[in-house]
Formats: C-alpha cells, structure tokens, sequence
C-alpha cells in the first residue's frame, strides 16, 4: 500500500448555522485536503495526517474523528500541555472570514522535535504541505522540515506544497518570500492560488506566477484563480482552463483545499492533467455548496466528481 502523508495543523472548527448557534467539526488546510485526497483516492493509498496535538478531550475527539473517517492517526504526536487550535468562520453572502485562537496550540511545535517529525515522514511515499504548515513552525523547526524534505525529493519522493500565504501569520514580507521560494524548491508540485501571490509576490497575471514557480523547479504547477481561469504547467507545456462552472455558493470555505485534494488524488491515479483540473474543480465547485471546510465521506460518495 502507497502511503498519502499530509503535514499541518488539525483545528477545531467552529461554523454558525443560525445566530448564535454554532456547529463544531474539525478541520485545517491540509486536513482538508487528506480529507478530500481520502476520499477520492482508492484503497491502494492510506492517507495518514502528520500533525501534533493536546491530551486534551477535543484533541482526542479530533483523533476519534479522523480514524471513524480512514485518514492514518499513527503520526500524530502529542504535546503534554498545550491544547487543539480553534477557529471561528464568519460567513457574509457565502464569502468567509476567520477569526483564530491558535497561539499556543500543540501544533504550534509540530517540528520542534527532529526524531518525532523524521518518524512522521518516514515511511511517506508522497508528502502534501501548505505555508500555513510552514508559518506555525518556528524558525529552526522549519529548517529541519526543509532538510528532511530534501532528503526526501532526493529519494523520489513526490512532494506538494500548497502556498497558501496568509501574511498575518508572517513576521514581514521578506520572510515569507523566501520561505515560499525555498519550499517550492523542495516541491514537485505546486498548487497556489493567485490572489494570494499576486498580494506577496505583486505577480500582475497566472502565467507570471506560473513562470516564477517553474524557475524554482516544480514540475507541476495549478494556479487556483477564485472561479476564474485556471492556469496550469506540466513539463514546461502550459494548460488553460476555462470551463468554470460555479452556481449556488453557500460556503467559500475548504474551495482551494478541496480542489487540491482532488487533483492529487487524480494525479495520483495516474489521470491526465487536464481531467485532473477539470475533476478537481468539479468537487470544489459542490464543496462550496456546503457549509464547512469538509463534508461528509457519504455525501462525497455520492457527487458526480467527472470530467
């Protein structure tokens, strides 16, 4: 069996269904993508998620909810005192903002131990991370993840990083350029979304981003573009995307992770890149349909996710 490792921050997730009424699931960008990845994916692949949590009941329950849901919890380690991450989503005309408590969450010291994080990865036959992942590491645990993702890629490893730049979340715009450029450097394939580099990296189009990426290495590049063209590369041949089809958004929230998961999961199976987009933009297109970042395994089940 092929192994699916996905390496970040599990949150509690706090959703309002009416006023003042809110439901709790869990969730974070690269749990939302083993989610989906999971659920696309055949049995062929276990998808296990590399993260740190509590001892607390919340983390336990978060632990309960990823078994009941066949993603892996055997690379979870556990911080004696510090507690689960919490995040609250505001929701105006299906557009979504966040509100966070997640200072001193467990995930916060997810690289800060070298035996504990090389056993996560070790056995990984292809690694999914985000610059969310990369933006809760401290400095020298994010230098440790770099050299065992290097010693990774050197093995053929296959590698995915999601950029996902959320500035408040970096000390200043230097930083975060070169931490985004380095990971990239490390990746195979990289899955932006253009909004957020043309904020960091002022990029004036899809195809400057797609340029900058390439120079940096990735062989596979998808540049999400908010329900507008989708760019892509493979092997320095550029795809265009323009069937976008997107009706009745209820919740914005989990689009990009969704269709992250469901273009590796179709990579991964050995589809064409452009069935892969159009897959994969076919899932994000019914997730945002949805209230929250995940929807159920059943309900996944049951979508005509085609080309």
């Amino acid at each position: 069996m092929k192994n699916f490792v996905s390496v970040g921050e599990c949150m509690i997730e706090l959703s309002n269904i009416e006023d003042r009424i809110f439901k709790m699931g869990f969730a974070g960008d690269t749990l939302n993508t083993a989610w989906y990845a999971r659920a696309l994916l055949s049995d062929s692949w276990s998808v296990s998620f590399a993260t740190k949590l509590g001892n607390d009941e919340l983390s336990q329950n978060a632990v309960s909810f990823l078994t009941e849901n066949n993603i892996g919890t055997d690379l979870i380690d556990y911080h004696p005192s510090r507690k689960i991450g919490i995040y609250l989503i505001h929701l105006k005309k299906g557009e979504r903002s966040f509100s966070y408590w997640r200072d001193n969450s467990a995930a916060r010291t997810l690289a800060d131990n070298k035996s504990s994080l090389e056993k996560m990865l070790s056995k990984a036959e292809f690694i999914h991370f985000s610059g969310i992942t990369l933006a809760i590491m401290s400095n020298t645990g994010r230098k440790l993840f770099f050299n065992i993702l290097k010693d990774h890629k050197q093995r053929g490893v296959g590698i995915s990083f999601d950029p996902n730049i959320r500035l408040a979340m970096w000390n200043d715009l230097t930083e975060v350029k070169k931490t985004i450029s380095k990971a990239a450097e490390l990746s195979t394939i990289v899955l932006p979304s253009f909004e957020d580099e043309k904020l960091c990296f002022k990029d004036r189009n899809p195809r400057e981003t797609i340029r900058r990426y390439e120079s940096l290495g990735a062989k596979i590049i998808v540049v999400k573009n908010s329900g507008e063209k989708i760019f892509a590369l493979k092997d320095s041949k550029e795809i265009i995307f323009d069937n976008i089809t997107i009706k009745n958004v209820v919740d914005t929230t989990g689009a990009g992770d969704s269709f992250n998961g469901g273009f590796l999961a179709s990579i991964l199976s050995g589809i064409d890149i452009n069935e892969a987009i159009f897959k994969a933009h076919s899932l994000a297109s019914k997730v945002i349909c949805e209230k929250g970042a995940l929807v159920p395994m059943d309900k996944i089940s049951k979508m005509q996710i085609s080309a």
